[in-house]
């Protein structure tokens, strides 16, 4: 009975995540990890590795249903990938030989930037669309990435020109090394980069960042499972969840208004800076 309840528990915690994950373009493990440490009792290490695996059927699931959607920018997402990769490996590098503490208080002044960015932003993200502003070339680049994709919530086109490759593959880049350095998902970053350094429509930047997070958590969760650490009892009715939710944030994102979404990402970054700092401050 007590198994029952315990597989409930995680189920539910996969379909909160995945539905959250498909909405603002994260993997789930903020909310996945703290849910099987803490409520189904799990050890810290299990619930990662249980998360990784999750966090692969979000990425997989989301990306297919996104790119169907035409939401995803494949090239930019490959171009900002090869960035995180290097980044993590660096990060992985640098892990033993750097003060957790000051990592986690760096970190998170930078998600407090982020999330303030957002907010400030949240009126004029929807004015860009509708006045068409993301399609505007200000500046002729080497790589000219460009798109367009079909707005539900506006009932309108957006095309869109990407630019600032060098600051979004800097955010990238850092993506990838908090990845490596402190076990952080990258997806805030990612979305980040795209929407607010590159010139990216938000909703856009959340489905291409599902498409990267596919990409990454596949390999780490091969990792886990070759160490031995995943308690596969526990995989099934979190993949299942985060599938599930999933399913039903990706029917939804691109009908939400993109100030909402906004509202929602400055919420997620706040949360995530002050839980880094608060284990800055207590590691000191």
């Amino acid at each position: 009975m007590l198994d029952t309840v315990l597989y409930l528990l995680t189920l539910l915690a996969g379909i909160f995540a995945g539905f959250l994950g498909a909405l603002l373009g994260i993997g789930g493990g903020v909310i996945i990890v703290p849910a099987l440490s803490i409520y189904v009792g799990l050890p810290i290490h299990s619930a990662i590795a249980i998360s990784i695996v999750a966090v692969t059927a979000t990425g997989t699931t989301g990306a297919a249903r996104y790119i169907k959607q035409n939401l995803v920018d494949i090239k930019l997402g490959i171009f900002l990938e090869m960035m995180t990769v290097i980044g993590v490996m660096i990060g992985v590098f640098l892990a033993l030989r750097i003060s957790g503490s000051i990592l986690y208080i760096l970190f998170a002044c930078l998600l407090f930037s982020l999330s303030f960015t957002h907010l400030v932003t949240v009126r004029k993200e929807e004015r860009k669309l509708i006045r068409r502003e993301y399609g505007k070339v200000l500046r002729k680049t080497g790589l000219e990435l460009k798109g367009e994709y079909y707005d539900e919530s506006l009932k309108i086109r957006v095309p869109y020109y990407v630019t600032g490759y060098i600051k979004g593959s800097l955010l990238s880049f850092l993506a990838g090394m908090g990845s490596g350095l402190l076990g952080i998902g990258g997806g805030v970053f990612k979305v980040a980069a795209m929407n607010l350094l590159m010139n990216v429509p938000l909703k856009v930047a959340v489905a291409t960042s599902k498409f990267m997070i596919s990409i990454t958590a596949a390999t780490g969760s091969l990792l886990y499972y070759l160490s031995g650490t995943t308690p596969l009892p526990f995989v099934a009715p979190c993949a299942l969840g985060t599938m599930i939710g999933v399913i039903m944030g990706t029917k939804i994102m691109n009908k939400v208004r993109s100030r909402y979404l906004k509202i929602l990402l400055f919420l997620l970054t706040f949360y995530l800076g002050f839980s880094m700092l608060e284990k800055g401050l207590n590691g000191i």
